[in-house]
């Protein structure tokens, strides 16, 4: 079968399943009282709205890799390792785990990961500039699997924080997946594409249910799910060619909840929170703060999720470009994040 009809069919078996199963979902939320109730003023919408939704891309994207994927051991350590997250998010979904328990589940997932070869183990160098081969590759021997640990964990953690507006974290990850996808049959690695393209198209068969006005959250499920899935298979599909895709293609495609996350860190750790206490000042949260409607929010980062996409995937084609365009999407950034930061019309 040729490869194009095969990410054409991953995306469609993950979309029609997702599609299909998110009402069901729906129902069994409503069941076993997985239901967001907002109750602080991080939540911006006002009805409780049910959770667990990430089953439904679950379901959708579990079931195209099966059907579609070549389940070696690298993919089948992450597979085994999604469900592990998958369990752990239902039951935060409906009873609500405290922040360490969740954080050991997700290492535990990573290292399930890690023991089937899923390991970041060098990389090329965005800043080497001709040289010999030391010059152009890091390797990180001994600290290969804390590092990898800490990549998976921290991106898992990452898509879960900015999942605060509808559509955010699912469409910021289809995105993501798309251009992972691209990368993938740049660099001829066909299984990672059609992965990618099964777990893009779960997101957009949810998407429907999940835009502004929401009537279904993915919940936990979904967002440390995609964030799991998105850490791991960045390893086998880009890491892994590091004569090819340097650090910074995997950086910038997940800058946007990577970039979210340091400055929540940064910010309460200034104040003397803890650093794992939720607030309400996420770059969606600036925007709303600043006049914009969630939808205007929602395509604000959409745009800029894009964006760095996009640069990734220039990086990837052209190596002697990588330094000035890793240094333009910097700046893009750092735009952006004035812009998110700046104080709005009435001063706030």
């Amino acid at each position: 079968m040729p490869l194009h009809f095969q990410i054409i069919l991953a995306v469609v078996i993950a979309l029609v399943l997702s599609l299909a199963s998110t009402p069901v979902v729906k129902w069994f939320a409503h069941k076993v009282g997985a239901i967001d109730v907002p109750k602080d003023s991080r939540r911006v919408h006002k009805n409780p709205i049910p959770r667990l939704g990430g089953l439904a891309i679950f379901i959708g994207f579990i079931l195209s890799v099966l059907f579609m994927a070549e389940i070696d051991m690298q993919v089948r350590g992450v597979l085994i390792g999604s469900v592990v997250i998958v369990v752990l998010g239902v039951i935060d979904d409906i009873y609500t785990l405290k922040a360490y328990i969740k954080f050991f589940v997700q290492i535990i997932a990573a290292l399930i990961a890690v023991f089937h070869s899923v390991v970041i183990e060098i990389f090329s160098n965005p800043f080497a500039v001709g040289g010999g081969y030391g010059s152009e590759f890091v390797f990180l021997g001994v600290l290969a699997i804390p590092i990898t640990v800490i990549w998976i964990v921290g991106i898992t953690n990452s898509v879960n924080l900015i999942d605060g507006l509808d559509g955010l974290a699912v469409g910021v990850s289809t995105i993501s997946a798309v251009v992972m996808l691209i990368i993938a049959l740049m660099v001829s690695y066909p299984n990672v594409a059609i992965i990618m393209a099964a777990l893009a198209g779960a997101c957009i068969g949810f998407l429907p249910y999940n835009f502004n006005p929401a009537k279904i959250f993915m919940g936990d499920t979904g967002a440390l799910l995609l964030g799991y899935l998105l850490a791991t298979v960045s390893i086998i599909g880009l890491f892994k060619f590091y004569a090819v895709v340097s650090i910074a293609a995997p950086l910038l495609i997940l800058a946007l909840p990577l970039i979210d996350t340091s400055f929540a860190f940064i910010r309460r750790l200034v104040k003397g929170q803890n650093p794992m206490a939720p607030d309400r000042g996420h770059f969606h949260h600036r925007l709303i703060d600043m006049g914009l409607t969630q939808k205007q929010a929602v395509t604000v980062l959409y745009v800029v999720s894009g964006l760095l996409g996009i640069v990734a995937v220039v990086i990837t084609t052209s190596a002697q470009m990588r330094v000035l365009i890793l240094v333009i999407a910097v700046l893009i950034a750092a735009a952006v994040i004035f812009f998110i930061f700046r104080k709005n019309r009435n001063g706030k």
